[in-house]
């Protein structure tokens, strides 16, 4: 039998491969995936999630801000959040009006707020005073889906719960065809299924750094790339 062609690509970007592999079998679909998980190691190792927090609380209520947000703006507004409350149970007691001028630049800010007092509140009233840790529970908070619950089991509980799918993840894994679909939820089930569980967080982490950093959205940097000649996108640059 002959080699599998994606055995040959163990150095990062080597130039001697054809620009565009695409896997035959399932065999080298599998080891596609390997290469762009290791290549993904070397450059993002310890990669952890950006958003500031100093509790389980305190990142679900960041990731709820973090909806159509910047990472950067929500670390710009919660520590004056969470002065002005500190406990689940002082944001509980208070009104979303109140709420509003906190959290006003991250935007959509009237529903962020109805969305944190609100999971406050149940958060006391059903869990006492404890971020559930389950996917069911979480679900059951306002403003909280897939997403924002996979953020906090996952980087709070180191719970491998799913995959998050932020538009970065959702961006590059279509550009490496890792999935077609569009639709988060299609997305995040298609990467359960390829990537090994103990890689669901850590995947992540890693494509949003290299969203920011290397494969940007307006101008990706694809000469920088180590998946480079793994990425089957159209719009790829010089």
């Amino acid at each position: 039998m002959g080699q599998c062609i994606f055995d040959l690509l163990d150095d990062p970007l080597d130039s001697r491969m054809a620009r565009l592999i695409r896997p035959k079998n399932q065999a080298e679909r599998k080891r596609r995936v390997s290469i762009i998980l290791r290549r993904l190691n070397q450059d993002y190792p310890d990669v952890e999630c950006a958003l500031i927090h100093n509790s389980a609380w305190q990142l679900l209520a960041a990731t709820i801000l973090s909806a159509q947000c910047t990472d950067k703006r929500v670390n710009l507004v919660t520590p004056g959040l969470f002065r002005n409350y500190p406990t689940i149970a002082d944001m509980a007691a208070v009104l979303p009006e109140v709420v509003e001028t906190d959290i006003q630049s991250t935007g959509f800010f009237r529903n962020k707020a109805k969305s944190l007092t609100g999971a406050a509140k149940k958060i006391m009233e059903q869990y006492g005073g404890e971020v559930p840790q389950t996917m069911e529970e979480l679900l059951t908070l306002p403003g909280v889906a897939r997403k924002t619950a996979n953020v906090v089991l996952g980087t709070w509980f180191h719970k491998a719960s799913g995959v998050v799918v932020d538009t970065h993840v959702q961006r590059i894994s279509r550009r490496l065809d890792l999935t077609r679909e569009e639709d988060p939820k299609k997305i995040e089930k298609d990467l359960i299924a390829l990537l090994p569980k103990k890689r669901w967080i850590l995947y992540s982490h890693q494509l949003i750094h290299h969203g920011r950093s290397v494969c940007v959205a307006r101008k990706p940097r694809c000469s920088q790339c180590r998946l480079e000649n793994l990425c089957y996108a159209p719009d790829k640059t010089p």
